[in-house]
């Protein structure tokens, strides 16, 4: 390696070396963090970190000083009820129709302690729904960490790149899986985390189509909510909407996260939302496995009180005047968070001008929008290679390989990429190109 790379070669494979891994693109993301921390400390060099999938902006203040008067108001004495309390499943239940034009009852919209905690409880109570359903489908690229869900509670999943999937293609590629009988249920997330690609409707009608021919359950992680920031999705009760796969199917369970919409991470409060007729739908193994009629009580009463009996108090208090607030129109939450927009669109032009390209790059005949994540890749290299060169260049990612991707490249993450820090960004990727010549 080149001694004169922008941070201390000596100090930055040391750190490596500490990891004791043999592929460094297999390191989880809080690897990464804890490799280019050890770094910044000992050489006083900032990253550009793009590792970390976390909010960069301050906390909605709608939310901060509703939080703040409930705290006031002694909720933090009293445990909250199991299923939320009401102002947030109403508000919640108008966020979902306002903003997707989906009817579902405040009883469907629950708590959780993020959408992590959601997602764990719903895997559960799926993957238990019938004997003959064991294993869970993910299409990917996706989050790593609910894979990791999947594997503390043993069961079973299979997954698939959607890359040369689009369009028709997914379903021949679904109903691949789903016709051996034994898919409970479908995961992805849209806008996608790590691509930000986002499915278009026709494929959203294709994986709801194929969900109630084969009688799965759909999860969509709505974690990215209206950050499709090339359509204006932020106008309550006027089209065009959220796109989801609820427009055409009952089987469903969406999930939607306060932490990037309203940077509100640290109060770990997000929403489980499940449609009304699968709420109180009954399957044969939940009575003798839980106990428990109907999956929306038995993810309730049996899964989330086993997990955390209940959400914080306060920061459901929070969320409610949040969602109230965008709902009246006074809170215009995408204006706030367009930013990663702006920010992705200047950072991509960087790389792509110094040799690099764009992994995920369409949505059907569409370029992806510039938004809170993007792909990027550099010829030659596998995902493994570049991220560990890109280290001695002081910026930080993490690999597609470790989302589910079959592509070599890496996952970039805007949210702490500061401004001020594109001069730096794009001389370390000036000097990048010039000490790794293309062909």
């Amino acid at each position: 390696m080149n001694t004169e790379t922008p941070i201390n070669s000596s100090i930055v494979q040391n750190e490596i070396d500490k990891l004791r891994i043999d592929n460094i693109g297999k390191a989880s993301i809080r690897e990464i963090v804890q490799l280019v921390n050890q770094v910044e400390e000992q050489t006083g060099d900032k990253y550009v970190r793009m590792e970390m999938g976390i909010p960069g902006l301050p906390p909605a203040k709608v939310g901060v000083s509703a939080e703040i008067a409930a705290l006031e108001q002694g909720v933090a004495s009293k445990y909250p009820m199991l299923d939320g309390i009401k102002p947030l499943k109403e508000e919640a239940s108008r966020f979902v129709k306002l903003f997707m034009d989906i009817d579902v009852k405040p009883q469907g919209c629950i708590p959780t302690v993020g959408s992590m905690q959601g997602t764990y409880a719903a895997f559960h109570v799926a993957a238990n729904c019938d004997v003959k359903k064991d294993t869970a489908l993910f299409i990917d690229p996706g989050f790593p960490v609910q894979k990791q869900q999947m594997l503390v509670m043993g069961a079973k999943y299979e997954t698939f790149d959607v890359f040369d999937y689009r369009g028709e293609k997914l379903r021949a590629k679904l109903v691949e899986y789903l016709e051996k009988g034994n898919i409970n249920s479908i995961i992805f997330s849209n806008p996608n985390n790590p691509s930000w690609i986002c499915f278009t409707e026709e494929e959203l009608k294709i994986v709801a189509e194929c969900a109630n021919e084969y009688d799965v359950i759909i999860m969509e992680d709505l974690a990215y909510f209206a950050m499709d920031f090339r359509r204006n999705l932020a106008t309550p009760g006027e089209p065009p909407y959220q796109a989801t796969v609820a427009r055409w199917t009952d089987n469903y369970i969406m999930f939607v996260s306060s932490s990037k919409i309203f940077s509100y991470a640290g109060q770990r409060c997000g929403m489980m939302v499940i449609s009304d007729k699968l709420y109180e739908r009954d399957y044969p193994n939940l009575k003798p496995r839980f106990d428990c009629h109907g999956f929306g009580n038995t993810i309730l009463q049996r899964a989330l009180y086993s997990l955390s009996s209940g959400t914080s108090h306060s920061a459901q208090y929070a969320l409610a005047a949040m969602f109230k607030a965008a709902n009246d129109g006074e809170f215009k939450f995408v204006e706030e968070i367009k930013e990663y927009g702006e920010r992705a669109k200047i950072m991509k032009k960087l790389f792509t001008d110094n040799g690099f390209y764009i992994v995920y790059d369409k949505d059907g005949n569409e370029k992806v929008a510039d938004g809170f994540y993007f792909t990027i890749a550099y010829p030659g290299m596998t995902g493994g290679e570049l991220l560990e060169k890109m280290l001695f260049y002081g910026i930080s990612a993490i690999t597609l390989g470790n989302t589910g991707s079959e592509r070599e490249g890496l996952r970039a993450c805007v949210s702490h990429v500061q401004r001020s820090q594109f001069e730096d960004l794009e001389k370390r990727l000036t000097q990048f190109h010039k000490d790794f010549p293309i062909g």
